[in-house]
């Protein structure tokens, strides 16, 4: 089943090129038809514009923490999260057809992706080269493109049939250990279900963090997460995304939200 297909429609944006994970988390959510593979600026310039209806990000890891693509939401001027979406990974080892574990000399990755499997890689592969790349996509098309054996990318599955690549291993650190939150952006709040989620940004510097954090618990909010993002302003003030226990129109938190107009809602929807 598609959870988002009968809430959402119209094309989704995720950042390309296709065999990324953010690829595998938009075809469980929403299947092949209306994904649109798009660059990072041309991802937020699209949600923006409204070239696209979503756009999917990946936020949060259990392995390294927030992601390099939370700012770029944050920096949004007018951004609705829509839904979450938590998946365990398990990378596979992906070559070209032909190579064999001991042909490859250099994996390729994204940055975060190289963290995930660094433990796997230092313990099976101490001697190879690590190189960055852009993405899971973007790796998996430079094997393929390689002309030598001697190339790997970590990535989901769907990277070997896109790129005709074979996996040299599977499930490379899977497990709750691994697992990254994706974001859909879209455009209006989903209603209330009785189980929801609710982030919100909050500006604060040193001195008035204590106040903002004890108005919280004053009027009752279970605080799931705190993630703290630099303002781009001064050494001393912060955003904080702020993750909470229901839904902006409901309850305690549509109350609290009434009084601290100051809170912004970036998006209600359900817990995952």
């Amino acid at each position: 089943m598609l959870p988002l297909k009968p809430l959402l429609a119209g094309p989704v944006g995720y950042l390309g090129p296709a065999g990324s994970w953010t690829h595998q988390a938009c075809l469980d959510l929403f299947g092949e038809k209306e994904l649109v593979a798009l660059s990072r600026d041309d991802l937020f310039k699209g949600y923006s514009s409204g070239k696209v209806e979503r756009a999917c990000v990946p936020v949060t890891t259990s392995i390294v923490g927030v992601t390099p693509y939370m700012d770029a939401v944050l920096d949004l001027p007018d951004v609705t999260i829509v839904a979450e979406y938590p998946k365990m990974l398990g990378y596979s080892l992906l070559a070209r057809p032909g190579a064999k574990r001991e042909d490859i000399k250099e994996v390729l990755a994204h940055p975060v992706a190289l963290e995930e499997v660094k433990p796997w890689v230092d313990r099976e592969m101490p001697n190879v080269k690590r190189v960055e790349a852009a993405s899971g996509g973007e790796a998996a098309k430079a094997v393929a493109d390689s002309a030598t054996l001697d190339k790997a990318s970590f990535g989901p599955k769907v990277g070997a049939s896109i790129y005709n690549l074979q996996a040299l291993a599977e499930g490379i650190e899977e497990g709750p250990h691994n697992v990254t939150r994706w974001w859909v952006l879209g455009r209006s709040m989903p209603t209330p279900t009785g189980n929801d989620k609710t982030s919100l940004l909050v500006n604060a510097s040193d001195a008035t963090l204590n106040g903002v954090i004890n108005s919280f618990a004053q009027a009752g909010l279970q605080i799931l997460t705190i993630y703290e993002r630099p303002s781009k302003k001064t050494l001393d003030t912060h955003r904080y995304l702020v993750e909470v226990v229901g839904h902006s129109r409901q309850g305690k938190l549509a109350e609290f939200l009434q009084t601290h107009p100051d809170v912004q809602v970036l998006g209600s929807y359900p817990r995952k």
